[in-house]
């Protein structure tokens, strides 16, 4: 039974999603997770900017060094898509949340100032360009969906679940009949996460 599991990770980067921040229940969660079980595992949990290009850019740039076959990236709605683009560019194992599909799309409505949920005094601004940043991050079919794992909630208020379901085949789909976009029950579904990641 053991040799179905994955090489152990060493590595570990959770993508947070729009208007979100490292201070998220579910980063934090994470946060709180590594330090109980694995204070080995090396977790980097950045705070994106709001440029899609500039988000990759520092993502791409946290895992450069980082060993391929014992990383590991989760990624939470935006921070979903952008997941899914590095799972393309490194071949990682790979856990999202809700991921975003086509945010280029969904976000086009968002152009302008906008404030970080978890601090409402904090700005920042959605520019136009963002958009097409978007677009040129959308990655085509899969090289590897079976690295994949998408847990995705019928429930989800912002986000079509069939789309994200479709977006995925040959990936491990966990899919939640209730839940909402924040995916609030977290912790249930967290044993099943770092189980698929080898964490």
């Amino acid at each position: 039974m053991r040799s179905t599991h994955p090489p152990r990770r060493t590595h570990l980067l959770y993508l947070h999603g729009f208007r979100s921040s490292p201070q998220s229940a579910k980063a934090q969660r994470m946060v709180r997770w590594v330090a109980e079980h694995r204070p080995d595992l090396v977790l980097a949990c950045p705070q994106l900017p709001p440029s899609p290009r500039d988000a990759i850019a520092l993502a791409t740039s946290l895992v450069q060094d980082w060993p391929r076959d014992t990383m590991a990236v989760m990624g939470s709605s935006l921070g979903g898509f952008y997941a899914t683009y590095l799972a393309q560019a490194t071949g990682a194992r790979t856990a999202l949340i809700n991921p975003a599909v086509d945010p280029a799309r969904d976000l086009a409505a968002y152009i302008g100032e906008q404030t970080i949920w978890q601090n409402p005094q904090e700005r920042f601004y959605f520019r136009p360009e963002f958009v097409g940043e978007l677009q040129a991050l959308t990655v085509g079919p899969l090289a590897h969906p079976e690295r994949l794992m998408a847990v995705i909630a019928k429930g989800d208020e912002l986000l079509s679940w069939e789309e994200m379901v479709g977006r995925y085949p040959g990936s491990h789909i966990r899919l939640l009949e209730g839940g909402d976009h924040a995916l609030s029950d977290f912790d249930t579904h967290l044993p099943a996460i770092t189980q698929f990641l080898g964490l």
